[in-house]
């Protein structure tokens, strides 16, 4: 049975749509800082002309839940949420950090990736995440809000070869010193639709949707009112 699911992301800078349909992904990715409004409708309505689909012949949708830009991260929730409630389907929500580590599984196979989001600041949106033999992202418990020395702390107690993914690597240069781990940058920079796409896939199978109505955000904070990104 055909399984379809539409993704679509504006949790930073970047704007991107994918859609699963029979085994395979088409996406749409593009950099429009202050233009997610104004891009991410016309982006789903091609994704779902091109292959002749209408909202209600979808699965699920999928949102991202963040973290990442707070303006951003409700944009993408609240047209999920519109979306979802008029064709009557579900929603499947993912988190941003783990996408990107995903990402980096798509772009280079990795399968160890510490991921850093600048969250402005001097703070980083952070995880820890590893692929399991059955292709499943341990870490996100590790998923916090914390300070690039603290990042460093964290990594002390690591070892061996991981790569990084997030915006979060350039804008603290000092996460590549004070410890003795061996990282291969990444071009998982920036969340993709098509990275959320085989996380909630499993997410699908596993029957773990949301109602439209329940669907949260994830800040990893309760102070919400700073986290815009540049752009934002």
């Amino acid at each position: 049975m055909t399984t379809r699911l539409l993704a679509l992301d504006t949790a930073t800078e970047a704007c991107s749509v994918a859609l699963l349909d029979n085994n395979k992904i088409s996406a749409e990715f593009a950099l429009t800082p202050r233009e997610h409004t104004q891009r991410i409708l016309p982006m789903i309505e091609q994704s779902l002309l091109t292959h002749k689909l209408k909202l209600q012949q979808l699965d699920a949708l999928v949102c991202c839940l963040g973290p990442g830009s707070f303006t951003g991260v409700r944009i993408g929730i609240g047209i999920a949420q519109g979306l979802a409630y008029g064709a009557k389907i579900p929603l499947i929500g993912v988190s941003s950090l783990e996408t990107l580590a995903q990402g980096a599984w798509r772009l280079h196979r990795a399968e160890r990736v510490l991921v850093a989001i600048d969250a402005r600041m001097d703070e980083v949106y952070w995880a820890v995440y590893e692929r399991d033999a059955k292709g499943v992202w341990q870490g996100k418990e590790t998923e916090q809000v914390l300070s690039p020395q603290a990042a460093i702390e964290q990594m002390a107690g690591l070892s061996g070869e991981w790569l990084t993914a997030g915006t979060g690597w350039q804008a603290y240069p000092q996460l590549l010193q004070g410890h003795t781990l061996h990282l291969q940058p990444s071009d998982s920079l920036l969340p993709h639709a098509e990275d959320m796409l085989p996380l909630a896939y499993r997410l699908w199978l596993a029957n773990s949707v949301t109602n439209p109505a329940e669907i949260e955000p994830v800040y990893l904070r309760n102070e919400v009112t700073w986290k815009k990104l540049p752009g934002r």
